[in-house]
């Protein structure tokens, strides 16, 4: 039996057009045309709500687009936060103070610190290595 695959939706790109054009379409435009014209525009109230609905339905589709294994900020980490293995090194600044632990990329030539996320358990260690295919991560304190 074939499984029915969605294809990846982003609504990044899409996401404020439909929003914009549903809230123009069932809520401006019928508003302006009563003040001014003192007639009721129903059908576009309709087309906005169907716009706007539609656009809920695709958003909710793309959180659960990878039935939650991976949390919605980490979906498009690697891709924000790009690695080059030549230029930077994975690194875990620990705090000595507070214990606070970042995981990022160091910067192999000036040092620059780049943060990508907050190390508080082993399995957040994990994820990070994982997201960026790494073996082992250098502490510093």
């Amino acid at each position: 039996m074939k499984k029915i695959v969605i294809p990846k939706i982003n609504s990044v790109f899409f996401g404020s057009k439909l929003i914009c054009a549903g809230l123009l379409l069932g809520v401006i435009i019928p508003f302006l045309a009563k003040l001014l014209f003192h007639v009721f525009l129903w059908p576009l109230c309709i087309a906005g709500g169907i716009i706007l609905f539609v656009f809920a339905v695709l958003f909710i589709i793309e959180m659960f687009q990878d039935f939650g294994k991976t949390p919605y900020y980490e979906k498009r980490l690697k891709e924000e936060i790009p690695f080059n293995s030549e230029e930077q090194t994975p690194v875990i600044r620990c705090s000595i103070c507070t214990g606070e632990k970042i995981a990022g990329f160091k910067n192999k030539s000036d040092g620059h610190f780049t943060e990508v996320m907050l190390i508080k358990t082993y399995a957040d260690e994990e994820n990070f290595k994982k997201i960026y295919g790494l073996d082992e991560i250098k502490k510093e304190y």
